[in-house]
């Protein structure tokens, strides 16, 4: 079972650029974030056309995450648990049933900037709300993954320039902490358990030619169960569409689990 993870930043932007993609590399379930789109717009034809079974956590103009299988979907849950007032669409989940069924969830974390502030703060609260969910997962001792844009760089190596993101969000320590303490519960970090070493990203701004310089950073992660680590045959990143027209400023991270 292949399974990719993509923020396409709009899907009305990448309207055309993301059915080529699937057309391509043939994901049988993929996690999109930023849609950008109310659950009644987005475009479900295009996918359900491709076999995908589409569910969607939307919200307008901003955020939104969605599932597309090729395999049936059950359980579908939306938002983060631990805060009923929270409307921001960053969170979808649900059970993919192949030769054993596994709990996939898919998030957009907030990005945090700028530091300190309210959205900062918000940041934090949220990775502690995903702490406790990613406890709960490993607790059904069953295959689970979180992946999306986690919005955090977990090392120097995950940035070409890590200096000039140290007062960032993204990098600042107690970002990295938090990610740290959630890794800590035992997920495995599946391109790290691959791939080693720098010049591995999977973001590269829209700004200063970041693509043509490799000026990228790599924030867009699974993390896995020990059960669904045990199933992973592989995790690459598709940078080369970064280099196609119109692309996004993220590129689609994929894993292979023998399901």
């Amino acid at each position: 079972m292949k399974i990719a993870t993509f923020n396409i930043n709009g899907i009305k932007a990448r309207a055309e650029a993301l059915p080529r993609w699937l057309d391509d590399a043939q994901p049988d379930v993929v996690l999109l974030q930023e849609i950008k789109s109310i659950d009644e717009n987005f475009p479900r034809e295009i996918f359900e056309e491709r076999g995908y079974n589409v569910e969607t956590h939307g919200q307008k103009s901003f955020n939104g995450v969605a599932i597309l299988s090729k395999l049936p979907l059950e359980d579908v849950s939306r938002g983060l648990p631990g805060d009923d007032e929270d409307e921001q669409a960053r969170w979808i989940e649900a059970t993919v049933i192949g030769k054993q069924a596994l709990r996939i969830c898919g998030l957009y974390l907030p990005n945090g900037n700028p530091v300190p502030g309210l959205k900062y703060d918000y940041k934090l609260a949220w990775m502690e709300r995903l702490y406790d969910r990613a406890r709960d997962l490993m607790a059904s001792e069953e295959p689970a993954l979180m992946a999306g844009d986690y919005n955090i760089i977990p090392q120097a190596e995950d940035a070409a320039r890590p200096d000039a993101w140290r007062e960032d969000a993204l990098f600042r320590p107690e970002s990295r902490a938090a990610f740290r303490k959630i890794l800590n519960l035992g997920f495995t970090e599946a391109f790290r358990a691959r791939t080693q070493g720098p010049g591995h990203y999977s973001f590269w701004d829209y700004q200063a030619g970041a693509w043509n310089k490799n000026d990228g950073i790599r924030i867009d992660h699974f993390l896995l169960t020990p059960q669904a680590a045990d199933l992973m045959q592989d995790c690459q990143i598709d940078a080369a569409i970064r280099g196609h027209e119109k692309p996004s400023d993220h590129v689609p991270v994929w894993i292979q689990l023998d399901l």
